[in-house]
């Protein structure tokens, strides 16, 4: 599929007439052309949208059912030339009945007619005073503005991978939506024609009744609804489009304008094909027997998108900023405390460098151990000064595990680290990755150590972004007995301690926790340069984690080809980072993260924390010579 596997749909909202056939295609012509300059590859309209949708009675009359005709073959003939699909409302007569009929177009010919399966008869609603409902004894082939068109509620309508089906209004509502069998048989965008009038409250209930089937079926969704020019006898109408993919709200209509709308979008097929993909769930041996209708998908160019690419799509909206972080340190306290009462351990030994990661498994144990009646003094905070160890991270490392009040233990490692270099004949004055690892590895050494001793268990503090790229030593920091932070990214990191320092901490912690998210992030495994500054800075050396937790998050989030990301990355950061410096660290990330799989291949246990894990029990299975050629390669392309 071209562009990236996205499609441009759309939500038509026309100012229509009662009754007044001629007006209403006129009107429906006119967003078709406002459409085709937007390059809309397909477009929906409302339900009934040739001749309104509150006729009555009048749809018995022979004259609106043939005028409706008729002005449908003017519609096609005025749109003969354009490829773009639209599908637009009409009632039919066939086999001696009246149906209410989603009518799929294109280059003047009629693909399909739709028809609606439920007939609401219920309050405001009589449509089997007008309409038979679809069924299977009806499907089959109807004559229709002189063509044979394929007719009833077994159609889907398909172009290469693409497949879509089409629903009316009643149908949505129902405890088995027809579009939910039309997901299985392999529609990924749902079509619904509808004429839904407006209540108090109802226009919240049926935004979650849209997201919740897109979700379900894991497709897009496209909902146009009746708006200004219909009957206002007894109801209004206020003119809902809406376009969702998988329970994401992508644009919306602004309700009860007097004028029509346009409402644009891009539903990325590539998502939902891979998330069918990869869940058992989606079964489509269980779906009904469909016709599908060949159609050709018009080819426009889609290098700009309408909806929003999130440059941090691991950090939780302003909206569930609060909700998400307790969310979160929750499940990484259910998790440590599981491990705790399982193993009797009753305490805890974790380094503590003055870091974002340490930190944020510092208060992640502080929150179990408080939720599970063991004292904080039970937890043994170590800080281990090295060769790069700054007074600042030194500072914050004593002074927050003073204010958390959690057990102290200041351990230099410098006199150890020589006593190795001598041992295994490294001079230290060579600054390479043996100096770098000694160290990590002395820590780790440490812990273990103090743990043993004082009957405790080993907190890792790494996080998922370092498992990715390898940004760990193999048996140094990589090794804990239970890794806390190992599915939490670093951006996401950062939000999580700046939540505990605004909503959780007393006035001494939140000084200290924000000068922790102030500092630079680094290793400090090389000598501190002048003034005391930190000289190893982590995203100089291997770029920004917030490049490289975006590359992560698509990659195994949705399994896109770095040539997708890439171009996704240009929409994140379009205001931040040129196309070179997106792809030179996107190299670096796919390198790094096929050739440090082995580390991940024997990591610790941690919990799940979202959707995104690289746990080989878990949600990752690698082998770890996998090569990244075809990766790599991608990535010129761009």
């Amino acid at each position: 599929m071209n562009n990236n596997g996205f499609v441009r749909v759309a939500a038509a909202i026309p100012s229509l007439k009662v009754a007044d056939c001629t007006y209403n295609w006129e009107e429906i012509r006119a967003i078709i052309e406002e459409a085709s300059d937007k390059e809309v590859q397909i477009v929906c309209f409302p339900e009934l949208s040739l001749t309104g949708y509150t006729c009555g009675d009048l749809f018995h009359q022979q004259a609106l059912v043939r005028e409706a005709e008729t002005a449908l073959s003017r519609l096609l003939e005025a749109t003969r030339r354009r490829d773009m699909v639209f599908i637009v409302g009409a009632p039919v007569r066939f086999s001696g009945k009246l149906f209410n009929a989603a009518m799929v177009c294109q280059s003047g010919r009629i693909l399909g007619a739709s028809v609606k399966t439920y007939l609401p008869e219920y309050g405001e609603f009589y449509e089997k005073r007008w309409f038979t409902p679809a069924s299977g004894a009806f499907n089959g082939t109807a004559t229709l503005c002189g063509q044979s068109v394929p007719f009833g509620n077994d159609l889907l309508y398909a172009s290469g991978e693409l497949v879509f089906g089409a629903e009316l209004c009643e149908d949505l509502w129902t405890p088995v939506p027809p579009s939910s069998g039309m997901a299985l048989a392999g529609a990924h965008i749902l079509f619904n024609l509808s004429a839904s009038n407006e209540l108090t409250g109802k226009h919240d209930y049926l935004q979650s009744l849209i997201l919740q089937q897109s979700a379900r079926c894991m497709a897009g969704y496209v909902y146009a609804s009746s708006g200004w020019g219909e009957s206002t006898t007894d109801v209004v109408f206020s003119g809902n489009g809406i376009i969702c993919e998988n329970g994401i709200m992508l644009a919306k209509s602004r309700r009860f304008l007097m004028n029509r709308q346009l409402i644009v979008g891009e539903i990325d097929t590539d998502r939902l094909i891979y998330d069918r993909q990869r869940t058992s769930s989606f079964a489509p041996e269980h779906a009904g027997a469909y016709r599908t209708i060949a159609f050709t998908l018009p080819e426009v160019v889609i290098g700009s998108l309408s909806r929003e690419i999130n440059p941090h799509p691991f950090v939780p909206s302003r909206q569930q900023y609060h909700e998400r972080c307790e969310e979160i340190f929750s499940i990484q306290a259910g998790g440590l405390a599981k491990r705790l009462i399982h193993t009797n351990t009753r305490k805890a030994v974790i380094g503590i460098s003055g870091g974002l990661d340490s930190t944020l498994a510092l208060l992640a144990c502080v929150h179990t151990f408080d939720r599970i009646a063991l004292p904080r003094e039970n937890i043994i905070g170590v800080t281990m000064p090295g060769y790069g160890t700054t007074g600042r991270t030194y500072n914050n490392a004593l002074q927050l595990m003073q204010t958390l009040g959690v057990a102290i233990r200041d351990i230099s490692i410098k006199a150890a680290c020589e006593l190795h270099f001598k041992d295994i004949g490294h001079d230290p004055a060579l600054h390479d990755v043996t100096f770098e690892n000694v160290q990590a590895r002395e820590r780790t050494q440490i812990l273990m150590d103090t743990a043993n001793r004082e009957g405790a268990m080993v907190i890792g503090t790494g996080d998922l972004s370092e498992l990715a790229l390898g940004w760990t030593t193999y048996n140094g920091d990589h090794m804990s007995m239970y890794g806390i932070n190992s599915s939490v990214p670093k951006t996401l990191v950062r939000y999580l301690v700046r939540w505990f320092a605004e909503t959780q901490a007393d006035e001494p912690a939140r000084a200290i926790l924000t000068d922790v998210l102030n500092t630079p992030v680094s290793p400090e495994l090389l000598p501190a340069g002048r003034d005391d500054a930190i000289a190893q800075k982590t995203e100089d050396i291997i770029g920004p984690y917030e490049l490289h937790d975006f590359f992560l998050y698509y990659m195994i989030r949705f399994g896109c080809a770095p040539g997708k990301i890439f171009f996704l990355a240009q929409h994140a950061f379009r205001e931040k980072y040129p196309d070179e410096v997106i792809r030179h660290w996107m190299r670096v990330f796919y390198r790094r993260f096929f050739s440090q799989q082995f580390k991940r291949s024997c990591m610790p246990d941690g919990p799940k924390i979202g959707s995104v894990n690289l746990s080989p029990r878990g949600d990752w299975r690698m082998p770890s010579d996998a090569e990244a050629n075809i990766w790599l390669n991608d990535i010129e392309k761009r």
